[in-house]
């Protein structure tokens, strides 16, 4: 079982920066694909981002060229660069990661506790 443990969330202001990090430990085969989703007060979760192993990535429009999504396959972390923030992206922001226990075994999701990130205006 995958354990995600994200750090980074924070307050600051519009048109800021932050940079989220989510690290993977525990007992797996491997990790394909690894990502971010967020959840504003009384909204469903929305996707953000994702990328794979091999670096492809996938941005959710509100985002793209504002938010960069990296990956350190070593390490098993992720980290989402988040600039010119708009209050609209104030929300809990969760990790997921895409694991297998073994070579065999089908792929499950796992999430992480979340972190806050807060742009004032």
């Amino acid at each position: 079982q995958v354990q995600l443990v994200e750090s980074g969330g924070g307050l600051v202001q519009t048109g800021g920066s932050l940079r989220l990090s989510c690290a993977a430990s525990g007992r797996f085969f491997n990790i394909n694909r690894m990502g971010w989703y967020r959840q504003a007060p009384g909204q469903q979760r929305e996707f953000v981002a994702s990328t794979t192993p091999g670096g492809s990535t996938i941005y959710a429009d509100s985002v793209k060229g504002r938010f960069t999504i990296s990956r350190d396959n070593d390490r098993n972390t992720v980290h989402l660069e988040m600039s010119s923030l708009k209050p609209e992206d104030t929300a809990v922001y969760y990790c997921n990661a895409e694991s297998r226990r073994t070579a065999y075994s089908n792929y499950s999701i796992q999430w992480g506790q979340g972190t806050q990130v807060t742009v004032s205006s």
